[in-house]
């Protein structure tokens, strides 16, 4: 027998109905009722009318038809019926919830597992909107452990060093006491994951190895990348790299100084500034990072972006981003997922700053899906980012969003946003998530899971303390002054 949960009365439409219920009910719990013509309809609690005569409102879910299609019921369902608790198999079927695949929570207000499919974010793309605090890079933790669990090759843009604890496993015992609800156990990825720093050891000693870009036999094209240049500029550029060539297989960005220097050209200098800048950074280099390395089953490498200035960041990411888009393509990489956090730096909505980064992640985003390049964006500015980048991610993960110029743009942007639901994500609460996914036949609530690994830079303190010792002995610069410094020069280069 079913449990009764109450019995329709007061308002009744063909989306919503008013019921009373027999005991106290919460926001998202889910109901059904029987209706002659459609059979059982499922329906979600969205707000309590009035706890003390315990009367709510459920919005209709619907029914699945003989074919699987989620309908809508075809009349109003009579006054006096009776309402009833859903059980799992019910709410499971109509909402198209599978077992298996990347489990990021339970189905708020019932102990449901909610599970995405791998496939769909390495060929449809994710996002993960919130405000500030309001637990983004905590969910893109748990996904991203989810993704190596299940092997598949991560890059991830860190321009904080937020991704460096998954090396550690939950410390916390407040999650820990969670962790059996959701089935799981507290788990480091140390062996997994490989930290790259586009600075130094002084500055990021948590990093594994160096990121470096090919330095060598440097095109224009290639040089335009770092810097606009005027004509006048572009001119000895060409003539400069033509003539090393004809003398050299391999140059690199000294002799391409030099070759300027001796230019009788007054348009050189400011080239010659450019050019010195970019070879104090320290991101070129005759031993590059190779993408085949950053790129591997079962890994995840972190570009951790400490003590690297905003455009030197997103240069990076362009370079990054166009290799492994190319590397795809040409089946050089195994398919991945690119995990690009604080993404309004890096693809900006028109009008909020332009970035050299933007137009390939555009590309990565409308192309990457036929090459099994898969992105997650992940952002505290949902009206910042690119609205064309968000648009092309079929599964949205949005947490608490209170700005007006931010669920505007959610609004805009996300097929499924209603005026409820703006109302909705302004309410959610610490650790729910809404979530729109194409293999679930509507938006839910999901209690996301607690990490299995440790989030933040909680568990690589003591290390990275360690490491900053070593260091400041052996070494004349503090970190601090190293940072100093490659902060004043990159300020020198791009500004």
């Amino acid at each position: 027998m079913y449990k009764v949960e109450g019995t329709i009365s007061g308002d009744v439409g063909l989306h919503q109905f008013d019921f009373i219920a027999e005991r106290a009910v919460r926001r998202n719990e889910y109901v059904k009722v029987w209706n002659e013509l459609d059979g059982w309809i499922l329906g979600r609690v969205t707000s309590i009318v009035d706890a003390a005569k315990k009367t709510a409102t459920v919005e209709i879910i619907g029914y699945k038809d003989e074919r699987g299609f989620l309908m809508q019921p075809r009349s109003t369902l009579p006054r006096d019926e009776k309402v009833f608790k859903a059980d799992q198999t019910f709410i499971m079927e109509t909402l198209g919830l599978k077992t298996g695949g990347i489990h990021l929570g339970l189905l708020d207000g019932r102990n449901i597992p909610v599970h995405l499919r791998k496939e769909e974010l390495i060929q449809k793309h994710c996002s993960i909107l919130a405000k500030t605090g309001s637990g983004k890079s905590y969910t893109a933790g748990v996904l991203i452990e989810e993704l190596l669990e299940k092997n598949v090759p991560l890059l991830i843009i860190d321009p904080h060093g937020e991704y460096l604890s998954l090396r550690y496993e939950n410390r916390s015992e407040e999650e820990r006491k969670q962790m059996e609800k959701f089935g799981i156990a507290p788990k480091g990825y140390a062996s997994k994951v490989v930290v790259y720093t586009p600075s130094n050891f002084s500055i990021n000693p948590d990093a594994d190895k160096l990121f470096r870009i090919d330095g060598i036999n440097l095109s224009v094209n290639e040089l335009y990348d770092f810097f606009t240049l005027s004509d006048a500029q572009l001119g000895v550029l060409y003539q400069c790299i033509n003539e090393i060539k004809a003398q050299k297989e391999f140059y690199t960005i000294d002799d391409i100084i030099k070759g300027i220097a001796e230019s009788k050209s007054t348009a050189k200098w400011r080239m010659i500034h450019f050019l010195e800048r970019i070879r104090e950074t320290g991101i070129l280099s005759d031993s590059p990072t190779r993408i085949e390395e950053l790129v591997k089953g079962g890994k995840a490498s972190i570009i951790d972006m400490k003590g690297a200035e905003p455009k030197l960041q997103q240069l990076i990411v362009y370079r990054l981003c166009k290799e492994v888009f190319e590397g795809r393509k040409m089946g050089k990489i195994p398919p991945f997922v690119l995990v690009i956090e604080e993404a309004h730096n890096f693809c900006p909505e028109r009008g909020f700053g332009q970035a050299v980064s933007s137009n390939i992640l555009r590309t990565i985003a409308s192309e990457g899906r036929k090459f099994g390049l898969g992105l997650l964006v992940i952002s505290q500015r949902p009206a910042r980012v690119d609205k064309n980048v968000i648009s092309q991610c079929n599964t949205q993960i949005i947490l608490k969003v209170t700005n007006p110029n931010d669920i505007k743009a959610l609004s805009r942007g996300l097929e499924f946003m209603s005026s409820e639901m703006e109302e909705e994500i302004k309410r959610i609460p610490q650790g729910v998530a809404l979530l729109s996914s194409p293999s679930i036949e509507m938006p839910i609530m999901v209690d996301v899971r607690v990490r299995k690994s440790e989030h933040g830079g909680r568990a690589a303190e003591t290390e990275g303390a360690e490491k900053k010792e070593a260091v400041s002995k052996t070494d004349e610069w503090t970190a601090e002054e190293k940072e100093e410094r490659k902060s004043m020069l990159s300020r020198l280069l791009f500004e």
